[in-house]
């Protein structure tokens, strides 16, 4: 069965005048119009494609990739709104369809809105919800203490910032733990930091355990001093930010990473910044 709002792997079966039909390895069949198709194609070439429902409720295929997929999160701009709800643009050419039902409070022309994208069993349509709460769950964790996970920022919550972990669960950066400016909609790494008793999930940006946090980080210091003639204008009484747009690391690593080359004496630490001996 060819599913909608993701990509599906189909086999060109045959060409007509207004495009190409896809076909699965169970025979049903889609149609890729014309402006997607390749320029050199056979019938029975496979060709990756994402299906959505068009404008006339029917199946259809794109090359295009489109900036959030079923059962994903996204930071979409709202491109119209009527009486019924918003319509977002994510990429296609029919926009994505928030009801007024899934919305915190009506959206307006312009905004950008973390949205999860769902579909109507009935109608196979695709529609988005602002309430992205609703779809995250920690009940039933799949990372662990140590883990890299792929993290969406969706909320300033004051004292941090709340993040969507691997498109499942919630998770919290705690202010000191960020170390340059981030915004929602970002889409960044980090690795589980802990993971309390009400399955809460603390979040770093730098990887966790001794070995993985220092060793490459001395790398790091030591590759951009080779990069920049031997000499940088960095010290441990510099700037948090300016060491993480150089590094991407935080102060405290960057001061341990420092400690630890200067203890082997691969560099010195001098006034006005550190040099490799």
């Amino acid at each position: 069965m060819i599913k909608v709002g993701v990509f599906n792997k189909l086999k060109i079966s045959k060409e007509v005048s207004f495009g190409l039909f896809l076909q699965d390895k169970d025979g049903e069949e889609v149609l890729l119009p014309n402006k997607y198709c390749p320029v050199d194609y056979e019938i029975g070439d496979e060709l990756d494609v994402f299906i959505y429902i068009d404008k006339t409720d029917q199946k259809v295929a794109t090359n295009i990739k489109p900036q959030i997929k079923l059962h994903e999160f996204a930071k979409l701009r709202v491109a119209s709104v009527t009486s019924a709800g918003a319509f977002m643009d994510w990429g296609l050419d029919k926009h994505l369809f928030v009801p007024g039902n899934e919305q915190r409070i009506p959206m307006e022309i312009g905004e950008w809105h973390i949205i999860y994208m769902l579909q109507d069993e009935e109608t196979e349509k695709l529609f988005g919800s602002k309430r992205v709460e609703r779809y995250l769950s920690n009940d039933e964790l799949t990372v662990k203490e140590g883990d890299a996970v792929d993290l969406l920022v969706y909320q300033n919550a004051g004292f941090g910032l709340s993040v969507i972990i691997n498109n499942k669960h919630k998770g919290m950066i705690y202010n000191n733990q960020t170390f340059k400016k981030l915004r929602t909609g970002d889409r960044i790494k980090g690795w589980v930091a802990k993971i309390r008793d009400d399955n809460k999930i603390d979040i770093s940006l730098q990887p966790i355990g001794y070995k993985n946090f220092i060793d490459p980080t001395t790398d790091a210091v030591v590759a951009k001093l080779k990069e920049s003639n031997g000499f940088l204008p960095l010290n441990d009484k510099s700037d948090p930010e300016l060491i993480y747009n150089t590094f991407e690391i935080s102060k405290k690593a960057f001061k341990k990473a420092i400690g630890s080359l200067f203890k082997e004496k691969v560099i010195t630490i001098e006034k006005n910044g550190i040099k490799l001996v």
